[in-house]
């Protein structure tokens, strides 16, 4: 029974570095993925942002579509939902058209980030674990036979050792990226919301004037 522990704990320590490789490439992907899907929709935004302000404060409607036709900002789009309920129920509910639309596009902000925080959390455990199990076969190669000495079980943990550096290689980048991306959401979500306000304000001073 221990020696097919052993046999298994052999294996279990090779798949532990082929496993935090694989996951290394495909975070590395979704990485590149999302930094690419972000940063086009922040810098959007941005433009959109100095662009409609003036538009909504003189509620240039007119010139607000064509800028949003010409958009790809999410802003945009929000905006696009909030003129349809001005025209379609004279303003009310604009708030809540905005809600509506900030809780179906977040969770597309989001993709892949749940992934980059369990990869971040927990590659280091793996590593951990593939260094356990070389740890355990150097010991025990020392037991089966003494003439390698401690040449040999220093050789065995160093190369055990890798485990725990793959893991952590593998979890930094996932941890940094899905931080920066968390902040990358927010910045976009915070954008629509004072869209949102700003149309809220704009469509309330214009059913005031028409009172």
């Amino acid at each position: 029974m221990e020696e097919r522990f052993f046999e298994v704990a052999h294996l279990a320590d090779r798949g532990v570095l082929y496993l935090l490789l694989v996951l290394s490439v495909v975070s590395l992907g979704l990485i590149v993925e999302r930094f690419l899907f972000l940063n086009r929709l922040s810098q959007s935004a941005k433009r959109f942002q100095n662009d409609v302000q003036d538009l909504l404060a003189h509620a240039d409607f007119k010139s607000l579509l064509d800028l949003k036709a010409k958009s790809g900002a999410l802003e945009a789009r929000a905006v696009d939902l909030g003129i349809q309920t001005i025209r379609d129920s004279s303003g009310k509910g604009i708030r809540e058209s905005f809600d509506t639309f900030i809780l179906l596009e977040k969770p597309k902000l989001e993709r892949s980030l749940g992934f980059l925080a369990t990869v971040g959390a927990n590659a280091p455990y793996i590593g951990l674990f593939g260094t356990v199990l070389g740890i355990m076969k150097a010991f025990r190669d020392l037991g089966a036979g003494s003439e390698a000495g401690q040449g040999a079980v220093m050789a065995g943990i160093s190369g055990a050792l890798i485990a725990t550096a793959a893991g952590l290689m593998v979890a930094i980048p996932a941890v940094l990226a899905f931080n920066y991306f968390q902040k990358q959401v927010r910045q976009i979500v915070s954008g629509i919301e004072a869209t949102r306000e700003l149309s809220v304000i704009v469509n309330e001073r214009g059913g005031a004037s028409g009172g």
